[in-house]
């Protein structure tokens, strides 16, 4: 969470918002907010399997990957069909109980917390691909299946879904933060990737935002629901359904390792190679402090120099120019001689070192934990915002490994930080605020992917302003006027 100010008042950082949730107690029982008429209908709905008081479940539900610790729901339920949980959400509608959507719980900015108590929607045991149209290119998932477990049932037809955020996320839990990573560059974000959505509203109403059953590959036909509710982070209605594009497996895929002189040569051979129209799959920046963490973790052995990831996609005959256009872009920069990862093996290796930058990062520190915040700006602004948060990281005493999506403009800071030391804490609050300043100052946004959750609702109104953030709560007061759908995600409501 960052520092920031809003009708005069501080806002609370990450570490004080930790201590407020560590005293808010733990009913025992639903009791505080949940009456046992309540639970006797999700029960009649879901089931005795289907409700859950107890504390180490409500726990697993109320917190995901970031610093920020919330109380738990109040009950957990675990809906198996989309009428289950239109039914669960009129009883919640009724009782005016606010209504927490979760995947899997690898969100990084608070999103799945239970600010004000409630009903978490465990949504993992809808877990069914449901249809699948090779021939089309598009797929329809529940909200159970993941990433992986989807491609791993594709793996016989020749296609794949390309978004890779790293974890395995839930694909409904992706489009829901509009997540991306570093396949981004080449196939786009789950902005550009979901076609429909099936979504339960806070009344229990279900809509399909473009149209039952429908899929086709583009529309102009009237509001783009879709992309309304895509990045929502379950504040305007829970996702059930999502129908995807998919892609055909490349013919060949070939990865590369390329070391530096500089941050600048480094980020100004990727800016390059995007202008020189290679279409080029992935490639991601690591710092020298990030690649000497992966090297460590890894047990990898590349120049402790900032570093280019890159991966070709394409036939043979394709890959060939790619890589000769982007070696020759690359070396007139002063970068090295590739490095090549041709084999699937020896590949996969190499992504998942980048894939474990946040527990390489970790690694670095004993017992101290990760704070991870991205931004992302315009290409050509990408050099000199990566230098300055480089010389600010230096200049405060600041551990914080930098890996980034920087095909897209997108990179991350993985701050090292003892939570047990509040100056080095306040420091890192208040280059976490510079860094996204920095990045709105660039014509940038304060969040490429990891969305705005709990910690970043003030940079969210900066970057809005007043008359776009009154507009999104209009949408959201009129999909939601009771405010029971994620209460205190991404808009900060003034309540009566």
């Amino acid at each position: 969470m960052l520092l920031g100010l809003r009708g005069g008042r501080l806002l609370p950082s990450p570490r004080r918002c930790l201590l407020h949730c560590r005293h808010v107690k733990s009913a025992a029982t639903a009791a505080s907010g949940v009456g046992g008429s309540v639970l006797s209908a999700f029960r009649s709905i879901c089931g005795e399997d289907g409700v859950s008081l107890g504390e180490a479940v409500r726990e697993q539900h109320g917190k995901d990957e970031s610093v920020h610790r919330c109380r738990p729901p109040d009950v957990v339920v675990f809906p198996r069909c989309v009428e289950e949980v239109s039914a669960l959400a009129k009883v919640c509608h009724k009782q005016r109980l606010p209504i927490i959507p979760f995947g899997t719980g690898t969100g990084l900015e608070g999103g799945v917390g239970a600010v004000k108590g409630g009903v978490c929607f465990s949504l993992r045991n809808m877990e069914q691909v449901l249809d699948l149209h090779p021939e089309d290119f598009d797929v329809t998932v529940e909200p159970g299946v993941t990433r992986k477990a989807l491609n791993a049932y594709l793996r016989d037809t020749g296609l794949w879904f390309p978004v890779d955020p790293g974890a395995d996320a839930s694909l409904c839990g992706m489009a829901a933060t509009s997540a991306s990573g570093t396949n981004a560059v080449r196939y786009g974000t789950m902005r550009e990737n979901v076609i429909n959505l099936e979504v339960v509203l806070a009344d229990g109403s279900i809509v399909h935002t473009a149209g039952k059953g429908r899929r086709p590959r583009k529309t102009s036909a009237g509001y783009n629901l879709t992309n309304l509710f895509v990045g929502s982070e379950g504040t305007l209605g829970i996702i059930t359904k999502t129908t995807l594009r998919l892609y055909g497996i490349p013919e060949a895929m070939v990865s590369a390792v390329c070391s530096f002189p500089s941050v600048q040569a480094a980020v100004d051979s990727t800016v390059q190679t995007l202008q020189a129209g290679v279409p080029i799959a992935r490639i991601e920046f690591l710092d020298d402090v990030m690649i000497d963490a992966c090297n460590r973790f890894s047990s990898l052995s590349y120049p402790v120099t900032p570093t280019l990831f890159l991966e070709f996609h394409g036939s043979e005959q394709s890959l060939e120019e790619q890589v000769k256009t982007a070696e020759d872009i690359t070396q007139s920069n002063g970068g090295s001689d590739f490095q090549w990862a041709r084999d699937t093996e020896t590949r996969n290796r190499l992504w998942k070192a980048r894939h474990d930058a946040w527990y390489a990062a970790l690694a670095l520190r004993l017992g101290c934990k990760a704070y991870s915040t991205d931004v992302c700006v315009p290409l050509s602004r990408l050099p000199q915002i990566i230098v300055e948060t480089k010389e600010d990281l230096i200049e405060n005493r600041l551990t914080g490994p930098i890996a980034g999506h920087v095909g897209d403009g997108n990179f991350h800071c993985l701050m090292v930080v003892d939570p047990n030391d509040p100056e080095e804490m306040h420091r890192v609050h208040l280059f976490t605020e510079r860094l996204a300043r920095r990045a709105l100052a660039m014509d940038g946004t304060c969040t490429g992917e990891h969305g705005v959750g709990l910690g970043k609702r003030a940079l969210l109104c900066e970057e809005m302003g007043p008359v776009g953030i009154q507009v999104m709560q209009s949408l959201k007061d009129t999909l939601d006027p009771n405010n029971l759908m994620n209460p205190g995600k991404i808009l900060q409501r003034e309540e009566p």
